[in-house]
């Protein structure tokens, strides 16, 4: 037996009781990291040290372990860059299931490793099994690939992968719709069990980042699951991890199933009066604000239609709009108080457009979303049929390569639409700036091209509805901070039945230079009137000069008939903008001025479709036709030239007329 001393008595208590209360708290496990990934091969961009970037990522980074034990598990920040016109973005997600602790321990592990294993990347993205970090200073949805596919080494027996991954497939579908229609406090968070042949039980887990649209998730969800069936889905377990979002299934509880279960807790009997008194306290405030929200909405939607329904003989008198449309967007309506308190009473500074119809605002709603403004003249022509119609139009269209409407205005004489703020303005601001236009490399400009004409084809053929934009021009073209391509300003777009081919019209509207002659002289506009527009628009890319700017052009009335005139000479080369002489794709740039001279071809019957176009400019394979020579925006045509039949998609059987040298092209491309 040891005795001690009475002196070191309280010593030794104090170190047994630390010890004590040492073990009673919960050790936490270090995060598990998974994958991780830098930038686009294709697009790598490093920083320097002690640069004003490397200054920002600590800040960003700081800020980031900081909040980690806020906001839920997510938290996204932006901090602008000296010098630059992108913003240095960066957010966390942690997985829905960990405890706030347990969350700051993986957010600081990924902030400390992230620029080891990505040293000086201007874009990164680290995974734990806990939580994702991630920054960048272009564009943030699922920008960086390839995305991380891992799966267990142990398969599943071979007579039943089969039936396996049926299951799977099932089980991950249904598992993204519960993620995708998420109601709960867990926005975009979703687990699921199922028993596979009733003896393996297989525990499944999907997650996107809460800033994403229901639309985004979705995709994002459905890309992960194709990822898993295309690798993996023998596996008894697999996972697949994308920027915005991920899914796994294991076949043993990986994520905390307490902590998201939904199964009521056993309670004992000498707590049941207690919690019967907490369910009351909880419950009957619930049901006294739900029905005090039920009867505001019903007022407030019977004064909404008061104010705004309209007669039912000037809709049925519209073929563009229908009273059902108007319906299925009013709750998207914006209160102009709140439109006019974020762009700051609509004032000069934050002016950033000016178009046909009114000017255009920047503006910054209470969440800090930024917005763009259409507040439209109350001169204007464009009334209650061009108001809806837009804003119908737009509400139904779904495309990276158009703009995204995030809803309307419309109050007394007040009309406003509420559009994604783009922060690179408009086309035409680069393209007819002697300075800015340099900006324009020719791999930008043919992006551009491409992304416009898959925006069109979207609009005539894949839509829900034919719609012809009949006003396509730069100036309707924004650029978002990755420079591609987002078709704008719906005002004066029509909508074809499906069966329609043509229509004629007495109100002439568009754009003069960009407008097709049988449109322009006969009111009569098609498909093909949009491809005319896209036409002018494809030469203006490569030329870098307006198609009305008679200064530019030696001996030519206009932009279409100088590329008529080069065309003819067989030097279409010198039609390309000098700033791009430096680098450029010949073959594409030979190509586009092909494509353009097809597209504004005065007899509609001679031009190609959109997915003619798209098909033209994505192979190489496709042989073009002959063009003939343009309209002239001076020289007097001839209307029976103008035929009807706008619709027709006339095949194409002819090669490219010439070469430089005589020889015939041939363009190898690997497949």
């Amino acid at each position: 037996m040891h005795i001690f001393k009475s002196s070191t008595i309280p010593t030794q208590l104090i170190l047994v009781s630390s010890l004590l209360i040492l073990l009673t708290f919960p050790i936490q496990a270090s995060p598990v990291y998974t994958f991780h990934a830098c930038t686009d091969q294709q697009q790598s961009t490093y920083y320097k040290p002690n640069s004003n970037f490397q200054t920002a990522l600590k800040t960003l980074l700081s800020s980031l372990i900081s909040n980690s034990t806020f906001h839920n598990g997510f938290y996204n920040i932006r901090i602008p860059l000296f010098n630059s016109p992108n913003d240095l973005k960066g957010l966390f997600l942690c997985r829905a299931d960990v405890s706030p602790s347990t969350c700051q321990n993986c957010v600081t592990a990924a902030a400390n490793n992230i620029t080891k294993l990505c040293n000086n990347e201007t874009e990164s993205i680290i995974w734990y099994d806990e939580c994702l970090l991630r920054y960048s200073n272009t564009s943030f949805l699922n920008h960086i690939v390839p995305a991380g596919n891992l799966y267990s080494v142990e398969s599943i027996p071979d007579s039943q992968v089969t039936q396996f991954r049926d299951f799977v497939a099932k089980l991950l579908k249904d598992l993204a719709n519960e993620a995708v229609n998420s109601n709960s406090g867990q926005k975009s968070f979703a687990v699921k069990q199922d028993n596979f042949l009733g003896s393996i039980k297989i525990y499944s887990l999907a997650q996107c980042t809460p800033d994403l649209s229901t639309f985004d998730c979705n995709t994002c969800l459905q890309s992960a699951i194709s990822s898993i069936g295309d690798c993996c889905s023998s596996k008894r377990g697999a996972r697949s991890l994308l920027p915005s979002c991920n899914i796994r299934y294991e076949s043993y509880p990986f994520y905390n199933v307490s902590a998201v279960s939904t199964q009521p807790q056993l309670e004992s009997p000498s707590s049941g009066k207690n919690n019967v008194s907490i369910i009351i306290a909880i419950v009957v405030p619930i049901v006294v604000a739900v029905v005090l929200f039920i009867i505001g909405c019903y007022f407030l939607r019977k004064r909404a239609i008061k104010k705004y329904k309209y007669n039912a003989t000037f809709i049925r008198g519209s073929s563009s709009i229908r009273r059902e449309d108007f319906t299925d967007i009013e709750c998207l309506q914006f209160d102009f108080t709140t439109i006019e308190a974020a762009t700051n009473c609509f004032s000069n500074e934050n002016k950033i457009g000016q178009g046909g119809f009114g000017v255009v605002y920047k503006g910054i709603l209470p969440n800090r979303q930024e917005i763009a403004v259409k507040r439209l003249s109350m001169t204007s022509l464009q009334g209650a049929i061009e108001f809806r119609n837009e804003a119908s139009l737009v509400a139904k269209l779904q495309h990276r390569n158009l703009v995204r409407m995030f809803g309307f205005c419309l109050e007394g004489r007040e009309k406003i639409l509420v559009y994604e703020y783009i922060r690179n303005k408009s086309l035409d601001h680069f393209l007819f700036d002697p300075v800015k236009q340099r900006e324009l490399d020719w791999s930008i400009r043919y992006k551009i091209i491409v992304g416009i004409a898959r925006g069109i084809l979207y609009l005539h053929e894949d839509s829900q509805l034919r719609i012809i934009h009949r006003d396509l021009k730069a100036s309707n073209v924004l650029l978002d901070e990755n420079m591609n391509p987002k078709i704008s300003d719906f005002g004066m777009a029509k909508i074809f039945q499906a069966d329609q081919t043509q229509v004629n019209t007495g109100r002439i509207v568009g754009t003069f230079g960009y407008m097709s002659p049988e449109y322009a002289m006969r009111g009569q506009f098609s498909v093909k009137s949009d491809v005319f527009s896209f036409g002018v628009l494809v030469l203006e890319i490569v030329s870098g000069k307006k198609n009305t700017d008679l200064n530019h052009w030696n001996n030519a009335d206009d932009l279409l008939s100088y590329a008529w005139k080069k065309w003819s000479e067989q030097t279409p080369l010198e039609l390309l903008d000098p700033t791009l002489r430096g680098s450029y794709s010949r073959n594409e740039v030979i190509r586009c001025i092909h494509i353009g001279l097809l597209c504004v071809q005065e007899n509609p019957l001679d031009r190609p479709s959109m997915e003619t176009i798209a098909l033209m400019l994505n192979s190489y394979s496709v042989t073009m036709s002959l063009p003939q020579r343009p309209p002239s925006l001076l020289r007097g045509r001839t209307p029976d030239r103008i035929k009807q039949g706008l619709d027709s998609d006339q095949s194409t059987t002819c090669s490219i007329p010439w070469s430089v040298n005589e020889v015939s092209i041939t363009e190898v491309h690997p497949r």
